[in-house]
Formats: structure tokens, sequence, C-alpha cells
């Protein structure tokens, strides 16, 4: 089959599947969140990332660009008391493949349990866990695919649910050395245990998109368009879900990284006001053996989120 026929071929299986749930209610939304303060910065447009373990939270075809054992490490602490971190790791196996292997969690803090009548009994805590196996290698030279298989853990006070979900994806360095475009589709599972008898689907995203590297320019341009399979009003409104990051490289051991989120500003718009919402900002800096990665995400009036993450 013609190489342009078979990624037709595929990028139609994904669309069919990524529309068995369009629209429908989900839970475990703790999935969509940014991994790594690399990615935050950067808007979240990291379909076509490479030589990055964190790929394998977003596109699985992305591990076969990985140049070396790579991991890297992060912990976030969020509005609220809200806590987060994640850990990540890539590797080639030779004559087999790259896998990679992620864990996502979230923890939501203790909240006061009160009866009927407001008695105080105590509190509770409420986390998400996530774990992730992925496996990548290179259909032919400049097409990687790849595939993940995802355990999911909640729970809330005594109350628990449990899922698992496969991710799909590719990538194809459409322009050598300028152009590389990619797609992938997550979280496509089910519940195994609901939390009570209602069993919802699972946080079903369908994401395109291109990675730029403009000439005379030390900078890589990311787009990504992300929840297309899901149901909107109008056909223009399926493309509202966008992100755009751009990394300059400033010297060999720094980089600075710009990204914008529109989704995110629309959803943290309070009355007419959004302010610096879905903007986004960071710092790299490498040392050689360790990478160490910063970023601010504005959420408009309601304040910002700083991350750090670790690679080696």
């Amino acid at each position: 089959m013609h190489l342009r026929s078979r990624l037709i071929s595929v990028l139609a299986i994904f669309w069919c599947s990524a529309s068995l749930t369009a629209g429908s209610k989900s839970t475990y939304d703790f999935l969509r969140a940014d991994v790594g303060a690399r990615a935050a910065a950067l808007g979240g447009s990291l379909v076509t990332l490479t030589d990055d373990p964190n790929v394998i939270f977003y596109n699985p075809a992305g591990l076969s660009t990985l140049s070396g054992r790579k991991v890297s490490v992060g912990f976030f602490k969020h509005l609220m008391d809200v806590n987060a971190g994640y850990a990540s790791f890539g590797t080639e196996i030779p004559q087999l493949g790259f896998v990679g292997a992620g864990v996502q969690y979230i923890n939501y803090g203790e909240f006061d349990r009160t009866g009927e009548e407001g008695q105080n009994l105590g509190t509770f805590s409420a986390g998400e866990l996530a774990i992730t196996a992925g496996y990548g290698d290179q259909l032919q030279t400049g097409l990687s695919y790849g595939v993940n298989a995802k355990f999911i853990y909640s729970s809330i006070a005594e109350v628990r649910s449990t899922a698992v979900a496969l991710d799909f994806g590719l990538q194809y360095t459409a322009v050598p050395n300028r152009m590389i475009v990619g797609t992938s589709l997550l979280n496509l599972g089910t519940q195994l245990d609901p939390y009570v008898n209602t069993r919802e689907h699972l946080p079903l995203d369908f994401k395109v998109g291109a990675s730029l590297y403009p000439e005379h320019l030390p900078a890589v341009i990311m787009l990504n368009l992300h929840r297309l399979n899901e149901q909107q009003d109008n056909f223009v409104d399926r493309f509202k879900a966008f992100s755009i990051g751009a990394e300059f490289t400033a010297s060999t051991n720094v980089k600075l990284r710009f990204g914008y989120n529109h989704e995110r500003r629309q959803e943290s718009k309070i009355r007419a006001s959004s302010g610096l919402a879905g903007f986004s900002t960071g710092v790299g800096i490498s040392t050689g053996m360790y990478a160490i990665d910063y970023s601010f995400s504005s959420i408009g009036p309601i304040g910002g989120l700083h991350r750090i993450s670790v690679a080696f």
C-alpha cells in the first residue's frame, strides 16, 4: 500500500474510533492535564515532541525518537492544596524497538466530612493515579508508530473506581529537518469498576499536531489541535481547542519557551475578563547530564501555576 494511502487509512480508523464516544460524559479528567514543565510552557503542544520521555503521555510514536535512555520527574503544587506529579522513562531495546513507562498522580487533599445535620464526622481524601506502559518503533524511514496500555485508579473517600485504556499514535517527518506531523488517540478504554453504579466514558482525545523548524531561526514551533472527536455546535467550533508553542535555543544550554492554549483561556474566563489566561512561559537549562525545566502557566484572575521538572 502506498505510504499516503496507509496514513489516510490509519487516520480514518482513529477518527471512527474517536467518534464512538464523541460528546459523551467522561471521567478521569486529570488525564488531560499537562505533564512536565516543558509541556506546560509550550501550552500542551506536544503531539510531535521528539527525544523526550514525556512524549509517552501525548503520542507514544515519539518514543522512537529517543536518542538514549531518558528519565523525567516532576512535582507540582496546584491551587487549594492540590498536589500532582509524574515520572516517565524511555529507552531503546536493540532488535525490539523503543519502550517507555509513565506514572501520573494527583492528590486533591483532605475534606471535612459532615453528617445530614452538619455534624463533624472527620475527614476524607481523594486522589487519582494512572500507570502507562508504551512501545514505539518505525514502520519505515520517517514514519513512526506507538501504542500505550494504561491502568487508571481513582478514589473518593471509601469509593473506588478503576479503568483500562489504550493510546495510539503516529509521527511522520514530512520535510526532513523542517516539518514533523503527528496524530494520537488517547484514552480509548472502559471502566472496570464505576464509582457507584453509573459507568462513564473516559476522556477520549483525538489530537493532530505539527512541528515546524523555520530556516535560519534556532527555534521550533509546535501547533496542536485536540478534542477533535467531540461534538460541537458547528464545524468551525471543532477547531477551537488548539494550542501553539515555541521553543527558542538561546544558547547551547538554555532554551526559552512560550505557549498559548485557547481552550484553557476560554475555560478560565470570569465574566468578561480572561487576563493572561491560557498563556504560558518557561525556560530549560541543560547541564549535560541533567536538564531542569521551569514553567509558569496563567489561569487569569484566579492566579497561576509554577512547575519544575528534572530530566536525566
